[in-house]
């Protein structure tokens, strides 16, 4: 399977064209490569100045580099058609009204579950040996990467894993005369299953698998950036770079009105990256004096992000976002449950015990966490949150302990 990057950040900071110029930029260098477009404002084909469809194409003059802009709607008419038609077969039969069952059929956040799913699938069976996304701004793409779990726990709720349990349930709704009619159901239901297992595999994958976060040197900008960092970690998905783009350049020892200007606005960004602690390495691209559109021009950009260094990544290792320590022992044992995150000073952070889960909200954004077999049968006693996560607080609970 080809690796998947992933390029987002907020509204109008360059991720298309840093994108497109990484995948410009691995072709280059001998590597097949496949840059996809899934923001619904696709401007992918503008950048490389060529016209894009929905199925990959080679860029002309740039051998190993393909491209193409993924068609939600399309996806929508071809994989989702089929699975709400069966649906709408099975609400019919336990007497809902067909109106009603055409509305009910219709699932926020199909087309982009199904652009996700697409990705995938062009990772996973073409010739190229890495897949470069352009995703839309920030707040979509959470919503996005979050869209595979949500959809497997809603299914899971509605039908559960089990195909036999599945086809009686559908039997019984409907009535048992038309069994093999609902087996298309089911057999449907189960394959849109194994695609969100699949997708929250590869998204959980560390070396299959990461985020580039792109951002422009301002302090909202920067705030963004940084909640996003915590929004995907409590997701578990791996951001390998962050890109400051379109820095002014220094104007050196150069005098005048503009030379003051350059040189204000370029200490102003470099307080703002300053600012941005414990991130790691960000890479930086200077504001160019004109558009770099077509693969000459984003190869350029490309040299400045990442000179002699290879644009892919190295293999991470998958990394437990937990981890329990302890002293002492029976009903006096003290545990500490660490929970991996990073996290600004301004964090607004909620815990919750959900029977075995703790409910972790962070600024407004929930992920249930499974506790450990040991902690199942503890009480949380206090909990303390620093920059790099938060560690929780536990003792046994005399009623549940044995």
């Amino acid at each position: 399977m080809s690796r998947v990057l992933l390029f987002t950040g907020k509204g109008g900071v360059g991720k298309t064209t840093l994108s497109a110029a990484t995948a410009a930029s691995l072709a280059a260098n001998g590597r097949k490569a496949l840059v996809v477009s899934t923001d619904p404002a696709h401007s992918l084909g503008d950048a490389l100045d060529v016209r894009l469809g929905a199925e990959p194409s080679e860029v002309d003059g740039s051998a190993g580099l393909y491209a193409c802009q993924i068609d939600p709607r399309g996806l929508v008419d071809e994989a989702w058609g089929e699975l709400r038609g069966h649906l709408r077969t099975v609400l019919a039969g336990a007497g809902v009204d067909e109106l009603d069952a055409e509305e009910l059929t219709v699932l926020p956040g199909v087309e982009e579950l199904l652009a996700l799913a697409e990705v995938r699938r062009l990772a996973a069976s073409g010739p190229w040996e890495v897949v470069v996304v352009d995703c839309g701004p920030t707040a979509e793409t959470l919503r996005l990467l979050s869209l595979p779990e949500a959809f497997a726990g809603y299914l899971e709720r509605l039908f559960p894993t089990h195909r036999r349990v599945v086809r009686g349930l559908l039997a019984g709704v409907a009535g048992t005369g038309t069994v093999e009619k609902w087996d298309a159901t089911a057999d449907a239901l189960s394959r849109l299953a194994e695609r969100l297992d699949a997708l929250r595999s590869m998204l959980a994958d560390p070396s299959s698998c990461s985020v580039r976060l792109v951002l422009t040197p301002e302090r909202v900008v920067a705030a963004e950036t940084r909640r996003t960092l915590t929004a995907l970690a409590l997701q578990g998905i791996r951001v390998d770079s962050v890109i400051a783009n379109r820095l002014v350049p220094s104007p050196g020892a150069a005098r005048g009105a503009a030379a003051s200007w350059l040189r204000t606005r370029r200490q102003e960004q470099d307080a703002v990256l300053a600012e941005l602690t414990g991130i790691g390495e960000i890479r930086t691209v200077d504001h160019r004096a004109s558009e770099p559109v077509g693969v000459p021009a984003l190869l350029e950009v490309a040299e400045q992000l990442y000179g002699s260094a290879d644009p892919l990544p190295g293999d991470a290792d998958a990394t437990s976002m937990l981890e329990v320590s302890g002293s002492g022992r029976g009903l006096d044992a003290r545990y500490s449950l660490r929970i991996a995150l990073p996290l600004a000073d301004d964090t607004e952070l909620d815990l919750a015990r959900v029977g075995d889960d703790l409910a972790l909200t962070v600024d407004s954004r929930r992920r249930l966490v499974a506790l450990p077999s040991l902690l199942r049968r503890c009480i949380v006693t206090d909990a303390e949150m620093d920059s790099g996560g938060v560690t929780v607080g536990f003792r046994p609970d005399p009623s549940l302990w044995r």
